[in-house]
């Protein structure tokens, strides 16, 4: 996939190379969602990244100004015309707008050459702060899905169940929005 660059972002495929950023993020997920993705050390990482690096459905965020990654954002496409999209960033990129700004692209990019007519993103009850992205960017929740999903278990080995918001934006509504 062609890079995607905004004023102070590059959004491009991982590279093997991005191991040692991937694992400054994937070390201690913030989010239970991400729990699987957990990474104990560089090999991984560059393991991971190399994996990634095969598909456009993870795209590292990068700063323009250094190459550094930060995060990534994410697309799966459900055929013909859906996709399942999300992202995950360094603890230190909160609060910089980066999140934002990468999201935007990405839905931009997925509305206009990836031809998307809708995407919706999964997030947990207490990630508030995705919640306000999503609100962001003019996704409105579909619903709540109770005990809907676990990504880890109890001190007795029970999985905790979480709720989970479904958030969607339709291309009708995009369009809407930024004129």
């Amino acid at each position: 996939m062609d890079s995607i660059r905004t004023e102070r972002l590059v959004l491009r495929n991982f590279r093997r190379e991005d191991g040692p950023d991937l694992l400054a993020y994937l070390r201690e997920p913030r989010v239970s969602c991400f729990l699987s993705l957990r990474t104990e050390d560089l090999a991984a990482a560059e393991a991971e990244a190399a994996r990634r690096a095969g598909s456009d459905e993870y795209l590292a965020v990068c700063l323009a100004a250094t190459g550094r990654v930060i995060g990534d954002v994410f697309a799966m496409p459900e055929p013909p015309d859906t996709y399942s999209v999300g992202w995950n960033f360094h603890a230190n990129a909160g609060g910089t707008g980066f999140a934002t700004e990468a999201a935007r692209a990405l839905f931009e990019h997925l509305f206009t050459a990836g031809q998307a007519r809708r995407l919706y993103a999964y997030v947990e009850e207490d990630n508030t702060p995705s919640q306000r992205l999503c609100e962001r960017l003019g996704m409105r929740a579909e619903g709540l899905f109770k005990e809907f999903i676990s990504f880890r278990a109890d001190e007795h080995g029970e999985p905790v169940f979480e709720n989970t918001l479904q958030y969607a934006l339709l291309r009708t509504e995009w369009l809407a929005r930024v004129g």
